[in-house]
C-alpha cells in the first residue's frame, strides 16, 4: 500500500510510510478459518495466535487484494486519501501526546495527589475523589503508608466525544496519567503502575454515578489494561446510618464514656446500610426499634473515623472490582451511552431505565 502511495504521489518522498493502523481505518475484512488446534493470544481471546494461520492469510489476502486493486484503481485512491487522513490526525495527535507527556513531571509535582509513603506497588492503593471536601476527609482518614488520594475537580471530561489532543490538555486526566505513573495508550506499561488498586470513591448518587461512569470509560479507552488485569475498584460508601435498639443483641461494654453507658442501658446499636433495599429490610425486622436513621448525602458529610470504618479500612469496607466478560458488549455499551449519537442512547434508556433505582 506504501508502494502504491508513492506511485499515485499521494505519499511524498520526504513522508515517512503509512503505519498499518492508517491503511487499515475504516476497512472492514471477513475472514473465515478453520483450524485443528487454535491458539489465542491475551486474556480476552480476540486474536488468533497461530503463525501457520498468519501465514496462509497473508499469501492468499496479499495476491488477492494486490490482484483487485491493480484493477480498480479508483478504489485504491479513496483507500489511500483516507490512509492519508488518518496518517495527518495520527502525526498531529503523536505529537500532542509527546508534549504533554514532557509536561508530566512537572504535573506530577503540581497536582494534588496526596501520596503514600509506602514505594511497594502491590502494598498500595489510590483512592480517586470528587472535590477538595471529600478528599480533604479522606486525606484525614486513611492510611498513610499504603492509600494514595487524588481528588478531581469536578467531573472529567467524556473522552469518547472529544480528540486525543484535547484528551491530554484536560488538567484532571493530567493529572491522573502522572499519578499512575504508567504512560497511556501505546506508551502503556502495567509494570510501571505505582498502586495495586484504583479505587474510584464518589457520593452514592446520580452525580457520584456519572463521575464513575467518565473514569471508567477513560480508563477503558485509553487504559483497558487497567481494568483487564483487575486494578480497578468501586469503593461503596453506605447511605445511611441507622441507630437501633435490639435487645436480643449483645451490647459492646468496652466504651467507658458516658455515651457508652447510657448505650449499653438502652441495648442501642448503630448500622450502616448500602441501599434502600436493605434498609426496607431492616426496617421489617420487628426484633429493631429504630431511633435515628441519618442519610448521607456525600462522603464529606462523614467524618474520619466513620469514613475508615465504612470506606477505607481493608477489613470492613465493600469494594467492586470492575471487570469485563464480553469485549464486544463493552464496546458496544461505552460507545451507545458515552458518544455524541443521541438516538441509540435514548433507545438504550427506553429499554434499561424500568431496572434503574433512581436516587435523585
Amino acid at each position: 500500500m506504501n508502494q502504491y502511495a508513492r506511485e499515485l504521489g499521494i505519499l511524498k518522498e520526504k513522508d515517512e510510510n503509512f503505519d498499518g493502523k492508517d491503511i487499515r481505518n475504516g476497512l472492514v475484512a471477513i475472514i473465515s478459518i478453520k483450524h485443528p488446534d487454535p491458539q489465542f493470544e491475551g486474556q480476552t481471546k480476540t486474536k488468533l495466535g497461530n503463525t501457520d494461520a498468519k501465514t496462509a492469510v497473508e499469501d492468499v489476502f496479499t495476491t488477492q487484494v494486490q490482484r483487485y486493486l491493480d484493477k480498480n484503481v479508483e478504489v485504491l485512491k479513496k483507500i489511500l486519501d483516507n490512509s492519508l487522513k488518518s496518517y495527518n490526525a495520527r502525526k498531529a495527535s503523536d505529537k500532542a501526546r509527546t508534549a504533554v507527556l514532557k509536561q508530566l513531571n512537572d504535573i506530577d509535582s503540581k497536582s494534588k495527589l496526596a501520596a503514600c509513603t509506602s514505594k511497594k506497588p502491590e502494598e498500595c492503593e489510590v483512592y480517586i475523589v470528587e472535590g477538595d471536601s471529600a478528599g480533604g476527609t479522606v486525606k484525614t482518614a486513611r492510611n498513610r503508608k499504603t492509600q494514595a488520594v487524588l481528588p478531581l475537580r469536578g467531573k472529567i471530561l467524556n473522552v469518547e466525544k472529544a480528540s486525543l489532543e484535547k484528551i491530554l490538555q484536560n488538567n484532571e486526566i493530567k493529572s491522573m496519567i502522572a499519578s499512575f505513573g504508567c504512560g497511556i495508550g501505546d506508551d502503556f506499561d502495567i509494570k510501571k503502575l505505582r498502586y495495586d488498586k484504583i479505587i474510584i470513591l464518589t457520593d452514592a448518587d446520580v452525580d457520584g454515578a456519572h463521575i464513575s461512569t467518565l473514569l471508567l470509560t477513560f480508563f477503558y479507552r485509553f487504559m483497558p489494561e487497567l481494568i483487564y488485569e483487575g486494578k480497578v475498584y468501586r469503593g461503596l460508601p453506605p447511605l445511611y446510618k441507622v441507630d437501633y435498639e435490639n435487645k436480643k443483641l449483645p451490647v459492646k461494654d468496652n466504651d467507658k464514656t458516658e455515651k457508652g453507658k447510657k448505650s449499653r442501658s438502652k441495648k442501642m446499636h448503630s448500622e450502616y446500610i448500602f441501599n434502600d433495599f436493605e434498609l426496607e429490610k431492616f426496617r421489617k425486622n420487628k426484633d429493631n426499634k429504630i431511633l435515628s436513621i441519618q442519610r448521607y448525602k456525600g462522603l464529606g458529610e462523614m467524618d474520619a473515623s466513620q469514613l475508615w470504618e465504612t470506606t477505607l479500612d481493608p477489613e470492613t469496607r465493600i469494594l467492586a472490582q470492575i471487570s469485563i466478560s464480553d469485549t464486544v458488549e463493552a464496546d458496544d455499551v461505552t460507545t451507545t451511552l458515552m458518544s455524541s449519537s443521541v438516538p441509540p442512547r435514548r433507545q438504550f434508556i427506553m429499554e434499561e431505565a424500568k431496572y434503574a433505582t433512581l436516587d435523585v
